[in-house]
């Protein structure tokens, strides 16, 4: 196997390095990236696409259909929001590691020499955070080694960019290299939508769509109904843009924005930065949404520009026509946020949609009981980690130290990116988190998404942290289900660290300095770009190869990696009798489903990471998690391992869910791992888009009750059985449900599957069915 530290082809990045403007034919055309001086921004493309579409689609037009409609396979598709399914052709494609697995080994499969897309590989969610930056990569480097090895050289062998760990996190890395306004984009991480701050349409999705694009197959997604958001007024004080999606998932909630795209427009628009807007659609994946956009502005023609794509800039200004939404478009629903009066939101604890403005939070501590006492404060991440949001967290630390204070609090910082890392340690930022007691951890996701290993307190001690990370579900960070994990602006995340108290609230409350005196923390102001320019850092790209043979090798022995083998195609037959592996209660994230933190390992090994499979669920037999009754033997054991005595004996299985059923994260593992271990079906009131479209990949049923008051009449020792022979689009499933006592009785059941995926579920994935189309055009 080829060794990590051999990366060839490596690629410098140096701010103010000239970028090329290439001239094709009778058009000019810019680099998609300086990184990609072959693959091109086609304009043109997308505005003879829309001109087609709009002969037949006489109305203003939403920008996020713009960008979609000038993506279309077919233009002359007609498009009913909420309805249609478009076929459409993405610009690029990236992937984080623990994703990138599964999607690479699902890659090898179709047999390609090269992904036809621009496609990306970013090493960010395998580094534990624990001691330091230094101690931590070094770590993580060793033990990953075969994983990194495995991305690397598949890479270089694909003609993928390769972007090795401590490059940072892959949406920070996407903004400063990748993102264009009105361009499409995919990545395999639910916070793809960060990009949407540079007026990029930029969506999460599971691995099999992304290996669809990379194979390139144009890519099916269900038309978005469009939810805009009108800002007016200017932010002002300790109000962050981060308080604008904080304030919205309070709003929309968890679910609220299922099937949209959320769309800003408005004159308050043009008074927050670039990183700004793309804190606020990358939380925007909190609330459901398909993806978040922002129509292009003077502040991303700055960004683009400090970032070194000042031709990019001037494209996308003279493009602007088409990069915002026409005169009297219309919404599916329109909600309106005053920036000047909003405030400080804190959201939380164990769902990010919980709002609490500043003014009422301290009380809902004190009513609901949460601890007080705040035992870590963290900024950073994919969500906060701008040169804006490091000097106005870094402007409040000074004002403590000033005051000969600390922070009382453990306070951990994550750079977003190698460039912020360097940037903000060149201009004496790192120095100021670490006199007021910050460590500074690795350029990666780490406590964010779970990797995160905490010494201060032991699994099950109730304790309350603050970030300003995006997601804060039950044992999200650190696998305690006791943190009560609270998310807010960086702002607020360091104010509350110096106080060392949830309860303080920085616009109405004193501290004690150093010599027994009052006073108040003032305002934060911070920089929303480097004057003297980003740094660029480390070395920490790689390009593709240029030709040459590369080996991609993956040992039958590993424990981290493992080939991919075919799913079994259907039969054709109704299901019978099939038993209730779970009836899962209440929230059910892809956390609960696919535990993160220590299984990350496994992300590459589908048989291996299938013993975490709904361990994290609440069975609504006997209310616990992983701990469900054999229907056959009456023997209780783990969910995974009753799920393999199943699967042994032969017997095909179901799950039952709650609303809103795969919220969170984009991984496809939640629903490779049912397929692995021999599930038919997940039946829910309600699912998460992602999720629904990951299962249908896999050859799995999702389906949902037509009345949800059903999921409380099947008890979870009932047997069902699904009459799927005439499945078709539109037409319900009926499902016999067989009590252990009493008399059966049917349910109806709905589903979104169309012809195409209904292909995809007879042939037992849509990786089969891909395969499939490649061996008969061959």
């Amino acid at each position: 196997m080829m060794q990590f530290s051999r990366a060839t082809s490596v690629v410098r990045l140096q701010t103010g390095a000239a970028r090329p403007v290439i001239a094709r034919s009778m058009a000019t055309k810019t680099s998609m990236s300086r990184l990609e001086e072959d693959s091109f921004i086609d304009y043109d493309k997308i505005q003879k696409r829309l001109a087609e579409f709009k002969k037949h689609t006489d109305r203003p037009l939403t920008l996020s259909e713009k960008v979609l409609y000038g993506h279309l396979d077919d233009p002359s598709t007609k498009v009913e929001r909420g309805k249609t399914y478009l076929k459409l052709r993405p610009d690029r494609v990236a992937m984080q590691d623990a994703t990138a697995q599964m999607a690479v080994l699902q890659f090898m499969s179709s047999g390609l020499p090269k992904t036809l897309v621009p496609s990306t590989i970013h090493c960010d969610h395998l580094i534990e955070a624990y001691k330091d930056s230094k101690t931590d990569m070094a770590v993580a480097v060793n033990t990953n080694k075969e994983v990194y090895d495995f991305l690397s050289s598949s890479a270089l062998k694909y003609g993928m960019g390769f972007w090795k760990p401590g490059s940072g996190i892959i949406h920070q890395i996407v903004l400063e290299n990748y993102a264009f306004p009105g361009g499409l984009m995919i990545g395999t991480d639910s916070h793809t939508p960060n990009a949407g701050g540079l007026g990029m349409v930029a969506i999460g999705v599971g691995g099999a769509d992304a290996v669809d694009v990379m194979s390139g197959l144009p890519w099916e997604l269900k038309a978005p109904k469009v939810i805009g958001v009108k800002l007016t007024g200017k932010l002002n004080g300790w109000t962050a843009p981060k308080d604008i999606i904080l304030k919205l998932a309070g709003i929309l909630t968890v679910k609220g924005g299922t099937g949209a795209i959320v769309e800003y427009f408005g004159p308050g628009v043009d008074t927050i930065s670039c990183t700004g807007m793309a804190t606020i659609c990358n939380m925007g994946a909190e609330i459901g949404a398909t993806t978040s956009l922002f129509p292009f502005n003077s502040k991303m023609a700055e960004y683009l520009k400090s970032t070194n794509r000042s031709d990019i800039a001037q494209a996308s200004e003279a493009f602007k026509q088409n990069l915002s939404a026409d005169a009297g478009a219309k919404y599916d629903q329109v909600i309106e946020i005053d920036l000047s009066t909003l405030e400080p939101h804190v959201n939380g604890p164990f769902t990010p949609d919980l709002a609490h403005p500043i003014s009422s939070f301290a009380n809902a501590v004190r009513e609901k009981q949460w601890p007080a006492h705040l035992s870590a404060g963290l900024i950073g991440s994919c969500t906060n980690s701008s040169y804006e949001d490091m000097t106005r967290a870094a402007h409040i630390a000074r004002q403590a130290l000033d005051k000969g204070l600390k922070a009382k609090s453990q306070f951990l910082i994550t750079p977003g990116s190698e460039q912020i890392r360097a940037t903000i340690s060149r201009d004496g930022l790192t120095e100021t988190f670490e006199q007021v007691g910050g460590v500074v951890l690795a350029n990666a996701c780490g406590p964010c998404i779970g990797q995160w290993r905490r010494d201060d307190i032991k699994k099950g001690d109730k304790n309350s942290i603050i970030s300003s990370y995006n997601r804060n579900f039950t044992g999200r960070n650190d696998a305690n289900p006791q943190t009560h994990s609270f998310v807010t602006s960086p702002d607020i995340v360091m104010a509350l660290s110096i106080a060392g108290d949830l309860t303080f609230n920085p616009l109405t409350d004193t501290l004690t300095d150093s010599n027994g005196k009052q006073f108040k923390l003032q305002p934060p102001t911070g920089e929303e770009l480097p004057p003297r320019g980003f740094d660029a850092g480390e070395n920490t790209y790689q390009a593709p190869a240029k030709g040459g043979n590369v080996s991609v090798v993956v040992d039958p022995k590993s424990q981290r990696l493992q080939l991919l083998e075919p799913f079994q195609k259907w039969d054709g037959k109704d299901l019978k009798d099939m038993p209730i592996l779970i009836k899962a209660q209440g929230k059910c994230t892809t956390d609960h489903i696919s535990a993160a933190g220590p299984w990350l390992k496994y992300r590459g090994h589908l048989d291996n990471i299938s013993n975490n499979l709904l361990i994290g669920a609440t069975n609504a037999e006997n209310g616990k998690a992983n701990s469900v009754k054999n229907q056959v033997t009456g023997e209780y054991k783990g969910v995974p391992d009753t799920a393999r005595d199943y699967k042994k004996a032969g017997i095909k299985w179901v799950v039952l869910g709650d609303e809103n059923y795969g919220e969170g994260s984009s991984r496809e593992h939640a629903a490779l791992e049912p397929r692995h271990l021999g599930g038919a079906a997940i039946i829910t009131k309600s699912f998460a888009r992602i999720h629904e479209t990951n299962l249908k990949k896999q050859g799995m049923l999702p389906l949902t009750f037509a009345d949800p008051a059903d999921y409380d009449k099947i008890q979870p020792d009932a047997r069902i059985s699904l009459g799927i022979s005439n499945l078709a689009p539109g037409k319900q499933v009926i499902a016999t449900v067989k009590p252990s006592s009493g008399s059966s009785f049917e349910v109806k059941l709905n589903h979104t599957f169309n012809e195409g995926q209904i292909d995809w579920f007879k042939a037992g994935s849509a990786l089969n069915h891909m395969a499939k189309v490649f061996a008969e055009k061959n």
